[in-house]
């Protein structure tokens, strides 16, 4: 169960800003307690793990705490930070995208040369920097393929080349992976244009005027 972003309950369209707003949290919050109250039973044990389900995340946590390339976290940081805040703006455009789509990637290309100075497990700032940039540069990846991809404005997504909405070909929500290799994969989920009760009708889109 999920609520906020995670949610993408679509109640504020394409307007990821909005996602945090007090109504996913309060209203799909409550529904989410309520049917967790449903189908939790009390005193039930969780069912067994598999003795190496761990495996995965220790190796991830022992990899850059061991990470013992030329690069230093703060660094990649930068180069990632200066990439989105130049190339992945509010107001974009197809070039710059693209643009920003190769620089991305070889800055996620840099985390195999990074640096974790601090072996040790305790107050390990240095170590926990780097498992935050991990997790950043796949966001940031994922991010600036999804613009470049999505040829229309909606939202807080200002294509300068592609000015209006176009509900005909994008009205839809974009899914996206990053693979083990690096690479991006695109696939798609349609808006849902109805709604859970009879007691209230679908809304449709309009353009957003102030």
């Amino acid at each position: 169960m999920a609520i906020g972003e995670a949610a993408c309950v679509s109640v504020h369209g394409a307007n990821r800003l909005g996602c945090n707003s007090l109504l996913d949290i309060v209203v799909f919050g409550r529904a989410a307690a309520l049917r967790a109250l449903e189908v939790v039973k009390p005193n039930v044990s969780h069912k067994s793990l598999e003795a190496t389900s761990l495996d995965p995340a220790l190796a991830r946590f022992d990899y850059f705490r061991h990470a013992n390339g030329f690069s230093a976290t703060a660094q990649i940081r930068d180069r990632m930070q200066r990439t989105m805040q130049n190339h992945c703006a509010v107001f974009r455009t197809d070039e710059v995208l693209r643009e920003g789509v190769k620089i991305i990637g070889d800055v996620a290309a840099e985390m195999n040369d990074l640096y974790v100075s601090d072996r040790s497990l305790i107050f390990n700032t240095d170590l926990v920097d780097a498992l935050e940039l991990d997790n950043l540069v796949g966001q940031a990846v994922v991010s600036m393929n999804a613009a470049a991809n999505r040829t229309e404005s909606r939202g807080a997504h200002a294509r300068e080349d592609y000015p209006r909405r176009d509900d005909e070909n994008w009205m839809k929500h974009t899914l996206i992976w990053r693979q083990a290799d690096g690479q991006v994969r695109i696939g798609y989920r349609p808006v849902h244009t109805y709604t859970l009760t009879d007691e209230n009708e679908y809304i449709a889109p309009t353009a957003r005027v102030y």
